[in-house]
């Protein structure tokens, strides 16, 4: 019998098209309808899918399921929910170029006050202010994977000293250094910039904190690229409401309430979770699903790339 796989996307169509025109004898089901994929569930035995949009109850009703592609870096959404005989990849590393691009995008607003320059043109004013570099800054980097690489290659060229802070590693590309995360307090006063890109997890819950956030100069910015959960939004919002640190930039992961004072921040962009997009996202992350596919199908089950612990 024919391999059933359940593509479960918004962008079903950009990924099935080229994924049958690879792949002629395998059985796609796309779909970003519950109940379709719930008539053909149980006889699935691959699921492609973003981690955070596959609904549990699909995943319990999975009978057949033996893997499971996320199109996503992140898969902590899963961590829980998919039962330990089912083999979980990610698209670690896909997203690399968006991530640094919307890193500088941050930094540079930040750094030269864009959201100024706007008001300034909206209301018909010719205000000029300093106009500061990113070249000579420091960046520290908490969180050194695939995507930090992407992003400390690009801050060399601009300039920057690249600092990381890891659970594991300790010599990586483009980083002038590299320490443990129980240096992370003492590394924190260097940074002009604080970058968050570290997995969410039990163990990085709050990771920064209202002690680490104490500790940032006045005129550093913090810029968070992980899930909201690394962050102590309270602990954020007091130091800058108190004019301790110099900005913020936040790409949530989950809609923020419309009265949440996150929105009313000073110096803060807070921008929807769009850091892994792109309008080549199925090209990118096909690149990872792929390989991956045709190893499965072959039996080449150690060849799997980014398998995912859980």
């Amino acid at each position: 019998m024919p391999l059933k796989v359940l593509v479960y996307a918004e962008q079903w169509k950009d990924y099935v098209e080229r994924l049958r025109r690879n792949f002629p004898g395998v059985d796609f089901f796309p779909t970003y309808s519950r109940a379709e994929a719930e008539r053909v569930i149980a006889d699935v035995e691959v699921i492609i899918t973003l981690a955070h949009v596959i609904p549990r109850e699909l995943i319990a009703q999975a009978r057949s399921l033996k893997w499971l592609q996320s199109m996503t870096t992140g898969t902590d959404a899963l961590i829980g929910v998919l039962p330990p005989h089912i083999m979980l990849t990610s698209a670690r590393g896909a997203h690399g170029p968006q991530m640094s691009e919307l890193a500088f995008l941050h930094m540079l607003a930040l750094n030269r006050d864009f959201t100024q320059m706007l008001k300034s043109q909206a209301e018909g004013k010719w205000d000029r202010h300093e106009q500061p570099l990113l070249h000579g800054k420091t960046i520290v980097i908490v969180g050194v994977g695939i995507l930090a690489e992407h992003l400390a290659k690009r801050c060399k060229l601009f300039g920057m000293t690249v600092v990381g802070v890891s659970s594991g590693r300790t010599h990586v590309p483009n980083f002038d250094e590299v320490h443990p995360r129980a240096a992370l307090r003492t590394l924190v006063p260097r940074a002009d910039f604080l970058m968050l890109l570290l997995p969410y997890t039990k163990e990085t819950h709050h990771f920064i904190n209202a002690d680490i956030l104490s500790v940032m100069k006045p005129t550093a910015f913090l810029i968070n690229h992980a899930r909201d959960g690394i962050l102590d939004h309270d602990a954020l919002a007091a130091q800058l409401k108190a004019g301790k640190i110099a900005g913020a930039a936040l790409d949530v992961f989950r809609p923020i309430p419309p009265e949440s004072p996150i929105w009313h921040l000073p110096n803060t962009l807070v921008t929807p979770n769009v850091g892994g997009h792109s309008d080549k996202f199925v090209e990118q992350t096909l690149q990872v699903a792929e390989p991956n596919l045709r190893a499965y199908i072959e039996g080449r089950i150690g060849d799997l790339v980014n398998v995912v612990p859980h």
